[in-house]
């Protein structure tokens, strides 16, 4: 895949823990990222405090032109307002932009599912195909279809796939990106975390109330408290820490 730097219209960001955060709504950034597939291949990245915390040896090749990182989560709002007297637009959290998105792309959406357990990527691309009308083309778990990277590569571009979805969590699937971006010929590489479970019904959502008032992260906390308590205890004075240190430099993509 080709890329070219290219930046057709500009879109303003703060610097969060070292990573540079569009400051944007999906209403703009939906024809922006479609904008920009059209020119260069896009690594597409969302920054909850967990990928703050885990993805920082990653700094580096996330900072070219042709990664794009959002918000996702209260805490990236709350670490804004500490350090930049501002917080984010609105929450653009992967399980509701990315169908959001995937839909925008119409016929011209080609879309290829890769991580989760086996069995979930199936479902989550029935649930993409039946609710969202979004065509997608291939699906391999995370797991035993997973160990042959050559294998899956060359799945993924004879499938003609334009809009890869890699679900393995911070910080594999942003490095599975990264490393193997160059032998894909697709022009939209996700990482989307546990969005496959969302979608397949493994994990759910919390009540449209809870979700309103920004609480969502509790709500998981109490479904799966020996998984997230550490994130939401020890990793959050991390997360905060690392983004009090990099100060209040901003910009625009």
């Amino acid at each position: 895949m080709n890329r070219v730097n290219t930046h057709t219209r500009a879109c303003p960001s703060l610097t969060m823990g070292g990573f540079t955060i569009l400051r944007t709504t999906a209403a703009d950034l939906i024809p922006l990222l479609q904008e920009k597939m059209q020119h260069q291949q896009i690594a597409f990245f969302y920054a909850n405090t967990n990928f703050v915390v885990q993805c920082q040896t990653l700094q580096a090749q996330m900072s070219a032109a042709d990664t794009m990182i959002v918000n996702d989560g209260i805490g990236m709002d709350i670490a804004s307002l500490l350090v930049h007297r501002q917080g984010f637009i609105e929450n653009l959290n992967g399980t509701d932009f990315t169908p959001r998105f995937l839909q925008s792309l119409g016929a011209n959406g080609r879309v290829f599912l890769l991580g989760a357990k086996p069995g979930i990527a199936q479902r989550a691309a029935t649930a993409l195909r039946q609710h969202y009308a979004i065509n997608v083309v291939g699906v391999r778990n995370g797991y035993d279809e997973a160990n042959n990277t050559a294998e899956v590569i060359e799945e993924i571009n004879r499938s003609q796939a334009n809009v890869v979805l890699v679900a393995m969590g911070n910080p594999h699937q942003e490095r599975w990106i990264l490393e193997q971006r160059g032998q894909l010929n697709a022009h939209l590489l996700m990482g989307v975390g546990a969005l496959f479970d969302f979608l397949a019904g493994d994990k759910s959502r919390a009540p449209a109330l809870v979700q309103r008032l920004r609480m969502e992260w509790f709500y998981r906390l109490c479904l799966e408290p020996s998984r997230l308590l550490r994130r939401y205890t020890i990793d959050i004075v991390q997360f905060l820490i690392l983004c009090l240190r990099t100060g209040k430099r901003t910009g625009s993509l």
